[in-house]
């Protein structure tokens, strides 16, 4: 019986037969051409030994022992050479009989050219019985399916096969040892899935509902989807990297888009951070484009983990898109001082009036240039938010651009005092403003027939029209509602201004009240509220508080859009309230007042917080004026002075019929002498008063009637 493979004693007598070879030539043969093919044998092992070591194949060590005989041999072949004779103590022969004795032990060719080499021995080696052929089942059908598939089978076929479904195949999420996604389909075919749960998938697979989800399954070339499909995605390790260190995209979806969130249905876009100056922006939209967005702000900055402060976070609002805002200190409580040059009103009649969060100019108008029309003016806020800082900047454009200014108020301060140094007329009384309205209201009449010089025929007003002969005029009333509910002249001033917004502009004039309110109880009717808001550019300060300044916002906007919230004051939040009181400390009083930022309603409706530009009182206001002040011109005069309307309406008393007819001094006393004739007579003269009594106008014709009988 053969012990040894035949390749194994071919390869043993090879070693034996070289051996000698190995041992004698270098020494008697030394120019003999077998040592050259040796040594080129060894050079080849050595470069199979640097390809075996590069190759990313599996084997590579296989490969280094195969070559490992010729390596060998060439340097028992060299060191022959080197050696005296056959070397100390025939070191040559040791050496190639070393060579042979390895070379016969580890056999590299016969026993690695193969991974299956026979036994040494012939004699059969104990087999392990086969393994029984597991049986295909429903659920481990013989598809050559991955182990990790094969594994969720098990799991799924012991758990009952959920909603009589099917794994079709389970895919391992990268870089997660837990995580992975199974794709379902029912085992009935044409059946759609139903009873499925993330508490039955959970309960499968040992973990959380709550890291589980499904979803639909799309149909794709080769596979079919619909009811019948099902994918479940299986995540516990990326779920307990998501509640503990979340990126921006998933703590919007978790925190802000969800139904409970600050911004239900909505999707971020990207984060930015500008580092100059010191703003974080949260760019998002509405996941489904025909939606508006409904924002919460402090709900926002909660799950973003942002201050809630207003005067620090913003929202803008475009669309269906959205952009928050995220300053690290108060963007509008920086000072933007006006100038010349930015009150210098362009060819379209716009100039800047102030800066967004943003650092964006906004301007608003002197005139329309697309309607070529002067432009109404309506301005809002308390006192102190800024009204006469802003008038001032107004008043300095439209005189840049030769416009004429009158300038009425209830009462005299200090700020409106300045102005009418740069102004063709300034007032503070009800009875002042009164006579401005009306003379204002002549000036349409007066208007409307002077001839222009090209043709001799009077046209309408044409804003930069060169040709147009008087200049356009912009009648201010401050504190308009208050003036409006004077007991004598707020019934002119109230019908004296609407007539005023309603053609005024024909003629070059614009009128521009200022208040604490737009709503008609308090002076302002409909159609005089749809022409300033049609025309103007209406600016709205701090009303007192947030709720009472988008409410006046919107109520000068056609369509009430999310307006921006002024705070009353600018106050970061320092530390935590509920510390405080229970250290028992008070409050840090750090506000910065909110004076000069107003909303300014757009063109387009749309609500845009500003900080208006700063015209400092203290100082000369010569250099935002023009040097010469703008006034009507001669003919204008003259007219208004025909009709007694032209002359210093500060005098503290209406002039005789200036308002109200000259009662009949010499009927009353008639009225008087005949007043004891009877019964009779003291009825009518007693209903004859009482019609009288019935406005406030009335009231003081009855009055002088009285003082003169």
């Amino acid at each position: 019986m053969k012990t040894t493979p035949r390749s194994v004693a071919l390869e043993r007598l090879a070693y034996t037969l070289a051996a000698p070879v190995l041992a004698v030539a270098p020494n008697v043969y030394p120019d003999s051409p077998v040592n050259a093919v040796v040594q080129l044998a060894g050079a080849a092992g050595i470069g199979g030994w640097i390809l075996a070591g590069r190759s990313d194949e599996p084997g590579a060590g296989r490969k280094i022992l195969r070559w490992s005989p010729l390596v060998l041999a060439a340097a028992v072949d060299v060191a022959a050479g080197h050696t005296t004779d056959f070397g100390p103590y025939w070191l040559d022969g040791l050496l190639a009989a070393g060579w042979a004795a390895a070379g016969s032990f580890v056999l590299p060719f016969s026993r690695h050219t193969r991974r299956r080499h026979r036994p040494a021995l012939a004699a059969p080696a104990p087999q392990p019985a086969p393994a029984r052929a597991v049986e295909p089942t429903v659920a481990q059908p013989d598809d050559g399916a991955d182990q990790l598939t094969r594994d969720a089978r098990m799991l799924w076929e012991r758990a009952g096969m959920p909603a009589r479904t099917h794994v079709v195949k389970a895919t391992r999420h990268i870089a997660m040892r837990h995580d992975l996604t199974l794709l379902l389909r029912a085992s009935e075919t044409g059946r759609p899935i139903t009873g499925l749960s993330p508490e039955i998938v959970g309960a499968a697979f040992g973990v959380s509902a709550a890291d589980v989800t499904l979803a639909d399954v799309a149909i794709q070339p080769g596979r079919q989807g619909g009811p019948g499909w099902m994918e479940a995605l299986i995540t516990p390790e990326a779920n307990a990297r998501r509640r503990t260190q979340p990126t921006d995209q998933e703590r919007w979806i978790d925190r802000v888009a969800g139904p409970r969130g600050g911004a239900p249905g909505s999707e971020l876009v990207h984060t930015t951070r500008d580092n100059e100056r010191g703003v974080t922006f949260y760019r998002a939209r509405m996941s489904d484009a025909t939606e508006s967005p409904r924002i919460d702000l402090p709900k926002v900055c909660r799950a973003l983990n942002l201050p809630e402060d207003d005067s620090c976070v913003f929202v803008l609002i475009d669309g269906a898109e959205f952009l928050i805002s995220a300053f690290d200190e108060p963007p509008l409580s920086q000072i933007f001082s006006a100038t010349r040059e930015l009150l210098t009103p362009d060819d379209k009649g716009m100039y800047v009036c102030g800066f967004t969060i943003t650092g964006q100019p906004v301007k608003t108008m002197v005139y329309q240039h697309d309607k070529n029309a002067p432009a109404h003016g309506l301005t809002l806020g308390v006192s102190r938010s800024g009204k006469t800082q802003f008038f001032a900047i107004h008043m300095a454009a439209q005189s840049l651009n030769g416009q004429v200014v009158w300038l009425g108020t209830v009462r005299k301060d200090e700020k409106t005092t300045v102005l009418g140094r740069y102004i063709d007329r300034q007032g503070s009384n009800a009875l002042w403003m009164a006579r401005s309205l009306r003379a204002a209201k002549a000036l349409c009449e007066i208007r409307a027939e002077i001839p222009w010089p090209h043709d001799g025929q009077p046209h309408d007003y044409k804003p930069g029209d060169t040709r147009c002969p008087y200049r356009q005029l912009n009648v201010y009333a401050d504190e308009f509602m208050t003036a409006a509910q004077d007991v004598l002249y707020g019934e002119f001033i109230q019908k004296d201004g609407e007539d005023l917004t309603v053609t005024g502009l024909k003629y070059g004039i614009g009128f521009n009240p200022a208040g604490q309110s737009p709503f008609a109880h308090n002076g302002f009717s409909t159609e005089m509220k749809d022409n300033l808001r049609q025309n103007s550019r209406p600016v709205i300060f701090n009303m007192g508080s947030p709720g009472a300044t988008r409410k006046a916002a919107e109520g000068t906007m056609e369509n009430a859009y999310n307006v921006p919230t002024i705070p009353a004051r600018y106050s970061r939040s320092e530390g935590s309230a509920i510390e405080r009181a229970m250290r028992g400390e008070a409050d840090p009083e750090n506000g910065v007042s909110t004076g000069g930022v107003a909303v300014i309603v757009l063109d387009n409706g749309r609500a845009v917080l500003m900080r208006s530009l700063y015209a400092d009182f203290d100082t000369d206001l010569s250099e935002l004026f023009p040097d010469e002040v703008n006034g009507l011109t001669d003919h204008e005069i003259a007219e208004l002075d025909k009709r007694g309307l032209w002359f210093d309406w500060n005098e503290p008393e209406p002039r005789p019929g200036e308002f109200w007819p000259e009662p009949d001094v010499g009927r009353a006393r008639r009225g008087g002498g005949g007043g004891g004739g009877g019964a009779g007579g003291g009825k009518r003269s007693s209903g004859s008063r009482s019609e009288q009594v019935t406005s406030p106008r009335q009231a003081l014709e009855a009055i002088k009637s009285l003082n003169d009988a």
